[in-house]
């Protein structure tokens, strides 16, 4: 893999945790009944609107989208990028095997962009566990 995918990978999970955590930490309320927007609405369906765990999920966005930002500025380090990845892909395995399992409350349409966008959520982490090979078939820095 090369710098170049890391940057887009660890910019497209920047994007997504700071968008999502912004809104749900901000406006809570907008978030829950809103989300995942466009149009979109995905969390009524899944319970009742629980501020507290609005807010800890906007909170936990916001970590991820902290520790994505600084992988974002050291790219080169594949120790640093690695955790990255395998922070993000522990959490997106996780809720993919969650949302997979519930999907009947939706339509179609909603099916099928909660099983794509949570996919590409974690192909984006998963990539990032692959180390950078350099021209001269060195390993990325480790610094």
């Amino acid at each position: 893999m090369n710098t170049g995918i890391r940057y887009v990978s660890l910019g497209l999970l920047a994007v997504v945790s700071l968008y999502t955590g912004l809104w749900a930490y901000f406006s809570p309320t907008g978030w829950y009944a809103h989300f995942p927007g466009l149009g979109l609405s995905w969390l009524p369906q899944l319970g009742p609107y629980n501020e507290h765990l609005v807010k800890d999920a906007g909170s936990m966005f916001l970590a991820l989208a902290c520790l994505t930002v600084i992988a974002l500025r050291q790219v080169r380090n594949t120790r640093l990028v690695q955790t990255t990845g395998a922070v993000w892909l522990v959490f997106n395995v996780l809720h993919f095997s969650y949302h997979v399992q519930h999907l009947d409350m939706y339509g179609t349409r909603d099916q099928v962009l909660n099983v794509v966008s949570l996919a590409a959520l974690m192909l984006l982490a998963a990539v990032l566990l692959v180390p950078v090979r350099e021209r001269s078939g060195r390993q990325g820095d480790n610094r």
